[in-house]
């Protein structure tokens, strides 16, 4: 076979693979009586064996799977095709697309929290947490006794009993869950034992503290040597260095204008801040003031009773909550600034708004 033929050979050797690696299928079909022509006629020119003619009638002839871009009309499409295939990156943007919802949906309104609005409500009978009206002793005056002032029940109710009715649902089905689970480990008989430990430890602990301020020095062999309240003492020494100039331990406060009573753990200061400061134990760690649920507002109702109180010769605008821990890993103190006092002030008042009409609506029921 000469050069020229070799050639042709070759080139038609080409077309052939080509054709057979087309994917449109449309093509082929449409042009399959022209190409087997075209095929047959250089085929009988160059005399290429019958093997190779009985393939290529074969692959003309082999019937096709349907395909239903094969009924999409291509050449019509062709430059939107080669426009989404040349791009290189999408057109589609953040921007873009929010630029389309606006269009389409108009544009975004955003909704406000009723929560805030909750935050924001007002008592109706609102007290100011400082009484502007109260003669004060000047900071630097001192003082030749602690004040202890026993607490006498009246017709008032205390902090406590308030916190109690009024307390939050999600914060109550904390409670009594905790309390269901903790009964079904101990029984009835074990879980009440066990609170009544914990109310042990807590009175045990209150006690060590105050010898420790009536002495000024730090707790007593005996009282390391206690087991009950050695881990609490220990979990607190690095606040106790930052307390100084202790005014009352352990005292009732009773606001004259709103009628409710307390008892005050302790009113101090704190790194030069005049606090009210209550001690709470714990076997869970408490390192956010929001663990403490509502031992704010407690803080809160002792400043403002103390405050209108004309047994306390001072006033308070500050709170401190310590939770000590029984296995003697340092305590979180949570230090009330008087903005944070006043915010807890006025949830204060809510509540005890709250427990004054369900008092009332109780005694209409009632009679």
């Amino acid at each position: 076979m000469n050069a020229p033929n070799r050639r042709k050979k070759t080139l038609f050797n080409h077309l052939y693979m080509l054709l057979l690696g087309m994917k449109s299928l449309e093509l082929l079909t449409r042009k399959s009586g022209r190409l087997k022509m075209l095929l047959t006629e250089h085929f009988c020119k160059n005399q290429v064996p019958c093997v190779c003619l009985c393939i290529s009638s074969y692959l003309c002839s082999k019937k096709k799977k349907e395909n239903g871009y094969e009924q999409v009309d291509q050449e019509r499409y062709m430059n939107l095709v080669r426009s989404v295939t040349s791009s290189k990156a999408s057109p589609q943007t953040p921007e873009t697309l929010y630029e389309e919802d606006n269009l389409i949906y108009g544009p975004v309104s955003k909704f406000k929290s009723p929560v805030k609005d909750v935050e924001a409500k007002i008592p109706k009978n609102w007290v100011p947490l400082v009484n502007s009206n109260k003669r004060t002793l000047p900071p630097n005056s001192d003082r030749k006794h602690l004040l202890k002032i026993g607490l006498q029940r009246h017709k008032v109710p205390s902090v406590t009993s308030v916190l109690q009715q009024t307390m939050p649902l999600d914060q109550a089905f904390y409670l009594k869950r905790w309390k269901q689970r903790m009964i079904l480990e101990l029984g009835k008989d074990g879980f009440a034992e066990y609170t009544k430990n914990l109310f042990l430890q807590g009175k045990l602990f209150h006690a060590a503290l105050e010898s420790v301020f009536l002495s000024e020095e730090v707790p007593l062999k005996e009282q390391e040597k206690d087991t009950t309240v050695s881990g609490y003492l220990a979990s607190v020494q690095h606040v106790l260095r930052d307390i100084s100039g202790v005014k009352a331990l352990e005292s009732a406060v009773h606001h004259e204008t709103l009628h409710y009573l307390g008892l005050v753990d302790c009113v101090a200061e704190y790194r030069g801040q005049l606090c009210v400061i209550d001690w709470k134990t714990s076997e869970k760690s408490k390192p956010y003031l929001r663990n403490t649920f509502d031992n704010p507002l407690q803080v809160a109702a002792y400043t403002g009773a103390i405050n209108h109180d004309a047994n306390y010769d001072f006033q308070v605008s500050c709170g401190l909550i310590v939770v000590s821990y029984k296995d003697g890993s340092p305590a979180h103190p949570h230090f009330m600034d008087s903005d944070l006092c006043s915010h807890y002030w006025n949830k204060w008042l809510l509540r005890l708004e709250e427990y004054t009409e369900k008092e009332k609506n109780s005694a209409i029921e009632t009679s």
